[in-house]
Formats: structure tokens, sequence, C-alpha cells
């Protein structure tokens, strides 16, 4: 389970932080809300990796479908974006 700190605990043990990040995810909350999740350099770069390895593949899925006629006009687009086809 995530550790969960107020802003105000985070900017008085930001040190601490620091350290206890590199070993998992830190969520710091305002006013009983989660704002911000404090991760290590590692852990974040592992995401950005991740993110972009997602967008290649969407890519290289998109242009096959161009390809081969799978299109489809912008308006029907949108109404099934907003509908939830594409989670």
């Amino acid at each position: 389970m995530m550790e969960v700190l107020t802003a105000n605990d985070a900017r008085i043990k930001f040190g601490d932080l620091l350290i206890k990040s590199q070993r998992g995810p830190i969520q710091i909350t305002r006013n009983g809300k989660p704002v911000s999740v404090l991760i290590s350099a590692e852990d974040y770069e592992l995401i950005e990796d991740m993110k972009m390895r997602y967008l290649k593949e969407k890519l290289m899925q998109a242009k096959e479908d161009v390809a081969n006629g799978r299109v489809t006009d912008g308006p029907t687009f949108f109404d099934d974006l907003l509908s939830g086809k594409y989670d």
C-alpha cells in the first residue's frame, strides 16, 4: 500500500521523502484529496518508456488501419470516443 502524507507533512519531511520514494511511491494530499505522487526518477523513466511504447503501438495500428481502409469519419469517431468505445 502506498504511503500517504499531507502536503504540510511532506514539506516538513521532504528530505526523508526523497529517500522513501526510492522504495515506493508516496501520495501527497491537500485538504484530504490526493494532489500528487512522489516516485523515484527510475520509476518515472520506466513509466515514460511504457507510455512511448504504447503510443508507438497505437500509431503502427492506426497506419495499418488506414492502409487497409479501416477508417471512420470525424463525427462518428468523436461519438465513439465519448461513448467509451476506445477505453
